[in-house]
């Protein structure tokens, strides 16, 4: 089904809905990567244990993964005006 276009305006490639979701998986990407980080220590001599937690190790790369998925649906899912 195509898309009407307005008088000389061309269609936009995607609907509303696909950029808010596409927005959003991005939202959620970008907190997945804000929870990997930290854990480190000042001191470069000193090790921590903290960056081996289950924040860094496990909740962040699968927020990342779910993020990229909302963002796969965003792209692909078709809707109709």
């Amino acid at each position: 089904m195509e898309r009407k276009q307005e008088s000389g305006k061309q269609a936009m490639p995607l609907a509303s809905w696909n950029y808010k979701t596409i927005a959003v998986g991005a939202v959620v990407v970008i907190l997945g990567f804000i929870l990997m980080a930290g854990g480190g220590s000042s001191d470069p001599n000193i090790f921590d244990e903290s960056i081996y937690d289950f924040r860094h190790i496990t909740l962040a790369p699968i927020v990342v993964l779910i993020g990229y998925a909302i963002i796969g649906v965003g792209i692909i899912r078709k809707t109709q005006n």
